[in-house]
């Protein structure tokens, strides 16, 4: 297990500063610059901006330049935001998106994980037929759809909650809710899958034969084995809910990672662009790395030798 994980963190870095170079290369092979305006510049301004962010030096000085400060983990200043390093803005943007995604993750397991085990103990029944409905509208409705039903329905009708913005417990509701419906219909799914599978299964009806009670055989025996795919789907989606979502930050007005990166994209702040992307990459894949390790614990099947 041990030699595992340091093979696994050993293809971190390299891994990274691949995705780095796809898309500083992108970056680059894209029309248009982060000072391209309606109207063209005049040379000599032109050149003057070019030998004051090193574009005037040869590509291979400018990607040797980039790597070098990412490696020391200094992505430089933003290009928009003047002033302000690449660090600092992630720093202050990211705990927005981490919040607000760590909060919709514990919402949408909690759901999903109490429907689908009961929908695959209760097979067929009126309870499965209808949280499998639930979930199907809940994979159906997007969030840009969602956020603005709760938003007209709750605060422009009823004046219970705050309708955008960040601020007390009341402004989060609606925004982890519309984050959390869609992750809450796949968990549920998933997990009633899982469960109908492994409540089948041959150590199963082994344990039901030397006469453990029902809760014990679904708790100890058939859970451990039926969240397997859930926790197959939660690295890559609480990475992607951490680092922001942007349809529910800009629908709630919250100034998420999510939202910066959309503007970083839009400016061509080359900078921003490249630290979001390393900082996210790296983000994915040590969830990724999370979930492995969690399959040895959970299925005594899997074993990393």
């Amino acid at each position: 297990m041990l030699k595992f994980i340091f093979n696994r963190i050993l293809i971190i870095v390299p891994m990274a500063l691949l995705v780095v170079t796809v898309t500083w290369v992108l970056i680059r092979v894209a029309p248009g610059n982060f000072y391209s305006t309606e109207r063209n510049l005049p040379p000599a301004i032109e050149e003057n901006i070019k030998k004051k962010y090193g574009l005037d030096q040869p590509w291979y000085v400018q990607y040797g330049t980039m790597m070098g400060n990412i490696l020391r983990l200094d992505f430089g200043d933003s290009l928009k935001y003047q002033g302000q390093s690449v660090n600092e803005i992630i720093a202050r943007h990211f705990p927005y998106s981490a919040t607000l995604g760590l909060l919709a993750y514990l919402l949408a397991l909690a759901i999903g994980l109490f429907a689908g085990i009961v929908a695959a103990l209760k097979q067929n029944s009126a309870f499965d037929y209808g949280t499998m409905a639930a979930a199907m509208l809940g994979l159906s409705v997007p969030n840009f759809v969602l956020g603005p039903i709760l938003v007209l329905f709750f605060s422009l009708y009823l004046y219970w909650l705050p309708p955008a913005r960040w601020g007390g417990p009341l402004y989060l509701i609606m925004p982890v809710v519309t984050l959390a419906a869609i992750y809450a219909a796949y968990i549920a799914r998933l997990t009633r899958a899982g469960m109908l599978e492994v409540m089948r299964s041959d150590y199963i009806r082994t344990a039901r034969a030397k006469g453990l009670n029902e809760k014990t055989v679904l708790l100890k025996h058939g859970l451990r084995g039926g969240i397997v795919p859930v926790v197959s789907f939660t690295g890559p989606a609480l990475a992607s809910l951490l680092a922001g979502t942007v349809v529910v930050e800009k629908v709630f007005a919250i100034p998420g990672l999510g939202n910066i990166f959309i503007q970083s994209v839009l400016n061509r702040d080359e900078p921003l662009i490249l630290g979001i992307v390393a900082f996210l990459s790296i983000l994915i894949m040590i969830a990724n790395l999370a979930v492995d390790i969690s399959y040895g614990f959970l299925d005594p099947r899997i074993r990393y030798e």
